[in-house]
């Protein structure tokens, strides 16, 4: 007994230990987007791109957070970045839920979860944790904000671009 609560803790670690912080390289990945587009994040080298989970489209925090961020368009807009909301629904999900929300910007359908899994998002039911990854212009994560308020979403958008001296155009 001793040995298989021994080999639990030993795989806990590993596991704990191979979660994503701020100063690792972002994994990469390549999705679908809601604009019909393929998106990879290692061909915008050279770019700040931040990359939102969220759990599931057409519920009421991921579309108050979406409708934040699609408002914050005016402010933000002036930054040289790549933005994406990204959740474990299908592709035909991700674009009705975009239409339905007149979204601004691509939202990544991650079906197989994959990518949710890679940057720790995953939780027990299959759907991402609401946390936005901040991701610099070498493809280093520089901020991972576990705490998105939805309703405020796009002003703390806006704070972390400023806060992480993005560049302006």
């Amino acid at each position: 007994m001793k040995w298989i609560i021994a080999l639990l803790l030993s795989g806990a670690a590993i596991f704990a230990q191979a979660s994503i912080k701020e100063g690792d390289l972002a994994p990469n990945w390549t999705l679908e987007g809601s604009d019909g587009n393929s998106y990879q994040l290692s061909d915008m080298r050279g770019t700040h791109v931040v990359l939102a989970f969220f759990p599931k489209a057409f519920t009421g925090g991921c579309t108050i957070e979406c409708k934040s961020i699609r408002d914050s368009k005016r402010q933000v807009r002036r930054f040289e970045f790549q933005f994406f909301m990204a959740s474990t629904d299908n592709v035909e999900t991700a674009v009705a839920f975009a239409e339905q929300n007149n979204a601004n910007f691509p939202i990544l359908a991650d079906a197989s979860q994959s990518v949710s899994d890679a940057y720790g998002v995953l939780g027990s039911a299959g759907m991402a944790k609401r946390w936005t990854f901040y991701i610099d212009a070498e493809g280093v994560v520089t901020k991972i904000d576990k705490d998105v308020n939805p309703r405020t979403a796009g002003r703390e958008l806006l704070q972390n671009l400023i806060a992480l001296d993005v560049p302006v155009n």
